[in-house]
């Protein structure tokens, strides 16, 4: 196996729950402060990545028997939520990674795994090359993984929507082999043939470069190759740990707006002449909205903490009863979260007044934002599965977006 040469800042390893939350609570507060003249101008976050792989946050789903803490489902996915309140974008790009990381813990065989976990301890992440446009549906897949005469195969295939590509050392590819069973090639970032464009012209999450990766017969060892066919032949957690990381990201930007929302007004917002109060948070109508707005963005974040806590008991007595209720746990706290995302969002420039919609503050960042990544796996087909699931006790299906 063949390491990538690139510049790598050293990373620490996380050793539990605790310092976790700790050290992304430090760097929320860090990465909150650019956030708004980062999406303004388009100013990649490399610098911040280049931080965050340092922290150790990235390898703390790392088995223990591989050197990493293994930590919970409920505690990665906090640590998504308090990224993205502080800037989204930051939050999704090593979504990916985590998926990928995932993934090679279902079905890498043990010299793989123990090779790719020492990459990601020592700070390095993996991208994603998944998704395609101009296919009949986002599970018909044409990028194909051939086997060459000389050993191990050859990557041929465009994809887009590529978030975290750009920033990554590593692009796990999803890909079709000759036996048309599905794939993950665990690809360097500079591989011969492998290119990363920043082509991602977005109205929100600006700065996630989710552009296109363009693979033009770029070799793979054997060795390189996970048969992720086989994650969905059984009972299974993979969807749900992926969805449930998209269900914080789009929390986190709720409770994100409707922070900077209740400080534009209690700070640069002038009361409604009727209300007959010197201030506008003293306003009736006002206080009435923004509890409104809190219970909804309560009611997220406890779902959320319910569904990674599903999760992590469905884990520990995994079977098809169990897993569904993972599966089911997590749709809800979807859903809920993406109403909150919009509802929150729009309600920001309602509860500030005129003066928030001024180009110049960057507010509706977080409306660009929430629009934008709610369209990930839209959640009327969420209503669908939990609507059967309560109605006929039907399990959702195995398709690992559920």
């Amino acid at each position: 196996m063949t390491e990538i040469a690139d510049r790598v800042v050293a990373a620490d390893v996380i050793a539990d729950a605790e310092q976790a939350l700790a050290v992304a609570t430090r760097l929320a507060a860090r990465f909150a402060a650019g956030a708004a003249e980062r999406d303004a101008h388009r100013l990649l976050p490399r610098a911040e990545l280049d931080e965050l792989s340092a922290s150790g946050l990235l390898g703390i789903t790392v088995p223990r028997e591989f050197g990493g803490a293994e930590l919970p489902t409920a505690v990665v996915v906090e640590v998504f939520r308090l990224l993205a309140a502080a800037d989204p974008n930051i939050a999704q790009i090593p979504h990916s990674h985590f998926v990928y990381v995932n993934a090679l813990r279902e079905n890498g065989t043990e010299e793989l795994q123990r090779f790719l976990f020492g990459e990601v301890l020592a700070g390095r992440r993996f991208g994603n090359a998944q998704s395609e446009a101009g296919t009949k549906h986002v599970q018909d897949y044409r990028t194909r993984l051939r086997a060459h005469p000389d050993g191990g195969y050859v990557l041929d295939g465009v994809k887009h929507y590529s978030t975290g590509a750009l920033f990554a050392h590593w692009i796990p590819v999803l890909a079709k082999n000759d036996d048309d069973k599905i794939v993950v090639a665990y690809t360097p970032a500079t591989a011969d043939g492998l290119t990363v464009v920043d082509d991602w012209d977005g109205m929100g999450q600006r700065t996630t470069a989710s552009g296109t990766v363009r693979l033009d017969g770029v070799r793979v060892p054997a060795d390189h190759v996970v048969p992720h066919h086989l994650t969905f032949t059984g009972p299974q957690l993979y969807g749900a740990r992926a969805q449930v990381l998209h269900a914080a990201i789009d929390t986190g930007i709720a409770r994100g707006a409707l922070e900077e929302a209740a400080e534009f007004v209690r700070t640069r917002s002038r009361p409604w002449f009727e209300a007959g109060v010197e201030q506008a948070a003293e306003d009736p109508l006002t206080i009435q909205r923004f509890g409104e707005l809190e219970v909804t963005v309560r009611a997220a974040e406890a779902l959320l903490a319910v569904a990674g806590q599903t999760i992590d008991r469905s884990h520990a007595d995994l079977d098809t009863e169990s897993a569904a209720a993972a599966s089911i746990a997590v749709a809800t706290a979807k859903a809920a979260a993406d109403r909150a995302a919009i509802e929150v969002t729009n309600a920001l420039f309602e509860v500030s007044g005129t003066r928030s919609a001024s180009d110049s503050l960057n507010l509706h960042r977080h409306w660009r934002n929430a629009r934008t990544h709610t369209l990930h796996d839209p959640i009327r087909w969420k209503f669908q599965h939990i609507g059967r699931y309560l109605l006929a006790g039907t399990p959702p299906p195995r398709h690992g977006v559920l």
